[in-house]
Order: structure tokens, then sequence, then C-alpha cells
């Protein structure tokens, strides 16, 4: 703990703070960091405790993730209240958990947002990956009828699952895209050159684009 408050820039702090991120440390030190001190579950858990954002990112970093529970998890991903955190929680580690699958379904239908879109990006990671026995119309039932009103961080994940789907299942993609131009969600999020919006027709047709170009 020390060591992570000697890491500490209040200028990085400043810039994690206007994204929800209450933590200082600048991430390629925090990861210099865990690889020196390579895999210690027990330091992981010792470290999840404290509460502390940057050191919970540690915790995650040098943790063994095949080693956590189903339940450990889940009380985890809703003591993750900071995004970075909850983002690193989920693709660290929940997803190279045996759990993985049945959290997704669990954490998809619950009632807090932040817990549901964790299950959302893992079911966006599954369109991607292993696709068989996902009702993928259904999926896209439920995308139409709650993304436009769903909380930020939900949103953000049902979108990705949007396009994931448009991108890797071209039986689905012209309705993606339709979904996608009814809603309008993320139309107008300001995203940098030479990067591709996250607005899911611009996102589907670029990577479509990209991949028949290959």
């Amino acid at each position: 703990m020390a060591e992570l408050a000697d890491l500490e820039d209040p200028k990085i702090r400043a810039v994690n703070e206007r994204h929800g991120d209450d933590h200082g440390v600048n991430l390629g030190k925090l990861r210099a960091l865990a690889k020196r001190l390579k895999t210690q579950q027990e330091l992981a858990g010792r470290l999840w405790e404290t509460g502390d954002t940057a050191a919970r990112l540690l915790a995650l970093l040098i943790c063994r993730p095949k080693a956590f529970e189903r339940d450990e998890l889940d009380g985890m991903i809703r003591e993750a209240s900071s995004p970075k955190v909850h983002d690193w929680l989920v693709n660290y580690v929940v997803k190279k958990s045996k759990h993985a699958e049945e959290l997704r379904g669990a954490w998809s239908a619950d009632p807090d947002p932040v817990v549901a879109s964790a299950g959302w990006a893992l079911t966006a990671e599954r369109v991607v990956k292993k696709p068989d026995g996902l009702d993928l119309a259904g999926l896209l039932d439920a995308i139409e009828a709650g993304m436009k009103e769903a909380p930020h961080r939900l949103q953000w994940a049902m979108n990705t699952c949007l396009a994931q789907i448009g991108i890797e299942h071209a039986e689905h993609r012209d309705r993606a895209i339709g979904i996608g131009e009814r809603l309008r969600v993320l139309e107008d999020y300001p995203t940098s050159p030479g990067c591709t919006s996250p607005y899911a027709p611009v996102w589907i047709n670029e990577i479509v684009r990209r991949k028949q170009s290959v």
C-alpha cells in the first residue's frame, strides 16, 4: 500500500476522476509492479479487501482467476464501484473462470444495472467466441426493448453486444444495423481521429469492411 501511495499522481487522479475512477496511479507503473510481484492469490485477496481502487486493480493483476468460487466473484462484482475495477474484474478474471457462463446468465437479468452490464459484457464475448446455443434473435429483441433507456454502463455493454452480433453474424447484420439506426445510441459519442465510432451502424460497417478487404 505504501508503494502504491508513492505512485500516486494528482494529475492522473484528476483525469481518472472525470471518468469515475478514484485513483491516481499510472497503469503502466501498476503493471510493472504486478509483474514484479507475480501471481500471489493470498496477497491479491488482502489487497482487494482494502477497498482501495489502485490496490484492487493490482489485486486483479496478481490473482489466480481460476481460484475464485462463484459466490466470491458475485460478491466482487457487486463491490466493484469503480468502472476500471469493474472492467478488469470481468475481462481479466471472470472471463477466465469456470463460473463465467453461469454468472453470465445470472448477471444479465440482475436488477442492478452495473451487475447486468457485466452479464452483457460476457454475452458479447460469447457472441464472438462461442455463439452456439445463444438465441441471437432473442438478444436483439432484448437490446431493442431496453438499450435506449438503460443506464450508461449497461447501455454501453448492450451496444457492444449489438455491434458484435452485427459484425460476426451476417444473417442478423441488417437487423442489428436497423436497431442501431432507430435507437441512435452513442450516435454523437466523441471519437478521436483514426478510431472507430461506438455507434453500432458505423462500428458494424467499418469492421465488416476491414474484414472483407483483408
